[in-house]
């Protein structure tokens, strides 16, 4: 059974990453305030009554992720090729809280201290009632869709963790989305290798 629960602290060797400079959509909306939401062409969102709260710490089969604000501007980032400064240090996963217009696959290219670049495969599945075709956890269903101008029950949107792997060992400094803006990420955490602090 997926662990989805809400904690106040961050597990293990586990950091949430400061995605907030980076943030340029919103796809979470109030059933008083759906045409807020913009996820898709058609203007649909996630409902928020069934999301955890604004700025929270969710953990999601045992990663913490630091959950968007809601109802405060944009909640996630359109991926358009956003170059992500991190905490640097040796990491052995890139956990990924997101959502996806339709099935994607793609690439981020992540950036070490040795100049080094590895372009690594980033899989997320549709956020329209499907199945998870990557192995992902499902993180957060929301009951019932928002269009502009209505609340549609019984067609749910999903939101997923994934994770991409780090095979270098080096001290990773940053990554660079993939110019793909069917892919919405909404929180990324860093798994750290070994026990190593970031520096």
């Amino acid at each position: 059974m997926t662990d989805v629960s809400v904690s106040s602290a961050n597990a293990g060797l586990c950091d949430p990453v400061d995605i907030s400079g980076h943030r340029n959509n919103k796809a979470i909306s109030a059933a008083t305030e759906t045409k807020a939401g913009a996820f898709n062409v058609w203007g649909n969102s996630f409902a928020a009554e069934y999301l955890p709260a604004g700025g929270s710490i969710v953990q999601v089969d045992g990663i913490p992720f630091q959950f968007p604000p809601v109802g405060e501007g944009p909640d996630n980032i359109r991926s358009s090729g956003q170059y992500i400064t991190v905490p640097q240090g040796r990491y052995d996963w890139i956990h990924l809280l997101a959502a996806s217009e339709r099935r994607t696959e793609d690439c981020m290219d992540l950036s070490f201290t040795d100049g080094s670049v590895d372009a690594e495969k980033v899989r997320i599945s549709d956020f329209w009632g499907a199945p998870a075709w990557f192995g992902e956890v499902k993180a957060f269903e929301s009951l019932a869709m928002h269009y502009p101008h209505h609340v549609q029950r019984g067609v749910p949107a999903l939101m997923w963790a994934q994770r991409v792997p780090v095979t270098r060992r080096a001290d990773l400094t940053g990554v660079l989305l993939p110019r793909n803006v069917a892919l919405h990420i909404f929180a990324i955490t860093l798994q750290r290798a070994d026990g190593g602090e970031p520096r």
